[in-house]
């Protein structure tokens, strides 16, 4: 007779990404009869969750245990290339109107829009068209160097900053979809985009953009949790990140990517979540 399988208790991570899938599930079930695409992410849902439990057991040997620690960064290509089809790729009804009254009320005009026209610069432009790149590496890296280093609980600590933050966004744009910028308004043109790293964030938007996935920035808000949570781990790494984060947050809206009360929020939500997971006992 096979002994019964003995698993590891469900992390905070763990029950955060299942949390999620239920909801997105219960969404795309909802929606299913008028994005029949929608069928498809059940069972992708059903397989991630498959997983998750899969990834709990006590038998995983090296490559296992290190795939657990860090599963959740890698599902987040998925889970966000879901939120386009849980929108209908454009089909859902979006609230754009009312971000830009609030745009409008607090900054006079709509910056994403204007500040790029008002003061366009070929120089500016590649430089933020690069720290807008930079968001990869500000969500990816610390979790490399925490690994490499053998820090558990900063890793776990990291992990769970940052999939809150995701988490949270998501079921924002899920709610309360908003497109953004850019797709509300005319896209930069001329000697603006003439630059190598213009064209690779159009390329990569191109690509693999979520139509409704604008308020909050969770460029913003992850790269502000990731800094936190990477710099309670190790302040050097912390410090390191602290300048393409600035930068990024001021990329999104003068490359007109996000409206400015996208990154507000998403400053808020970033720091709000990280200072609460930072605080927090984290068992390695």
């Amino acid at each position: 007779m096979t002994a019964p399988a003995i698993h590891h208790r469900l992390r905070a991570v763990d029950q955060l990404v299942l949390g999620y899938i239920a909801v997105s599930s219960v969404v795309a079930a909802a929606r299913v009869g008028i994005f029949p695409d929608c069928g498809w992410l059940l069972i992708a849902n059903a397989l991630i969750a498959a997983l998750v439990l899969l990834l709990t057991h006590r038998g995983l040997g090296r490559l296992g245990r290190v795939v657990r620690e860090v599963y959740p960064l890698l599902l987040l290509v998925m889970l966000y290339g879901a939120l386009g089809i849980l929108n209908g790729s454009g089909r859902v009804p979006v609230h754009d109107a009312a971000v830009q009254r609030w745009e409008a009320a607090i900054f006079g005009s709509q910056p994403s829009r204007d500040w790029w026209q008002a003061m366009p610069s070929r120089f500016w432009s590649t430089l933020f068209h690069g720290a807008y790149l930079s968001y990869y590496l500000i969500v990816a890296v610390p979790a490399i160097v925490l690994l490499t280093r053998g820090d558990l609980s900063g890793l776990r600590r990291f992990v769970l900053a940052v999939m809150a933050t995701f988490i949270t966004c998501y079921l924002a744009f899920l709610f309360f979809p908003v497109a953004g910028p850019y797709y509300a308004f005319a896209r930069p043109t001329g000697p603006f985009v003439d630059n190598v790293m213009a064209r690779l964030v159009y390329s990569t938007l191109a690509r693999g953009s979520s139509y409704g996935a604008a308020f909050p920035s969770s460029h913003i808000a992850a790269s502000v949790a990731a800094t936190l949570a990477a710099g309670r781990a190790s302040r050097p790494l912390g410090l390191a990140l602290l300048v393409p984060t600035v930068l990024l947050a001021v990329a999104v809206v003068y490359c007109q990517m996000h409206y400015a009360v996208d990154a507000l929020a998403g400053l808020a939500v970033g720091a709000l979540i990280a200072g609460l997971v930072v605080r927090a006992p984290i068992s390695a």
